[in-house]
């Protein structure tokens, strides 16, 4: 098995060879490693391959992971489920929520991000592959999420947030990226103030190229860096 470094090397590789093919500008896609259930030790060892941001789906662990793990370029993403009684948890420390799909969500995260001085990057998550295990608005609910959540002061959002259906082949859901990507594109006219629409997290281990492809500018990958067995 490669190590946690050359994992990260090759997949950086194959980021650069989709953003070539894309005929996007290098550096403009962000490498989520997704570090859930991992050892702390397995995160230190991607650290020194100088990745450094990092993204856990259980706000448990996540708060954990915070507090023990220190480095000044790191970034933690939050990409699961929340839960509105545990925000107040993570909100001190995280950098990024990928998961709100809900009003009642942005105004937790901005009072909690208030109480800590801090602002907060927010993606909307939307369910681009209808299925029902899958969390995220409807595309048409996107608006109204963004009215309610406009001008707060500690709550930027950035974006959107999408799961495709998971398939062998990634091309069979390339329209699912390619909805995200429109749906971005109809609301940035709404850009103002503290709504920023820039940024597409889609994409994971199996079929990360196909998102870039369609414009994500976050990929989130986790068993293609870390495997599947614990690392000490």
């Amino acid at each position: 098995m490669n190590s946690i470094s050359e994992n990260i090397s090759k997949i950086r590789q194959r980021i650069d060879e989709a953003i070539a093919v894309s005929n996007r500008s290098l550096d403009t896609v962000k490498l989520i490693a997704v570090s859930k259930t991992k050892p702390d030790s397995a995160i230190k060892k991607a650290l020194e391959a100088h990745q450094y941001h990092f993204g856990e789906n259980r706000m448990q662990e996540l708060q954990s992971k915070m507090l023990e793990i220190k480095h000044p370029k790191l970034e933690w993403h939050m990409i699961g489920t929340l839960q509105t009684n545990k925000i107040k948890y993570i909100t001190n420390r995280v950098n990024w929520i990928h998961s709100v799909d809900k009003v009642k969500y942005f105004n937790e995260i901005n009072k909690r991000a208030a109480q800590a001085n801090r602002s907060i990057n927010v993606l909307i998550q939307v369910n681009i592959s209808k299925e029902d295990q899958k969390g995220g608005c409807k595309p048409s609910d996107i608006e109204s999420i963004l009215e309610s959540a406009r001008n707060y002061e500690h709550v930027t959002v950035r974006g959107l947030m999408g799961m495709a259906r998971f398939t062998p082949n990634p091309e069979e859901v390339r329209e699912e990226f390619a909805l995200l990507r429109t749906t971005l594109e109809m609301h940035t006219h709404l850009n103002e103030g503290n709504i920023q629409l820039n940024e597409l997290s889609m994409g994971m281990s199996n079929d990360f190229f196909v998102a870039i492809e369609e414009g994500a500018t976050m990929v989130r990958v986790g068993s293609s860096i870390f495997g599947s067995r614990n690392y000490g």
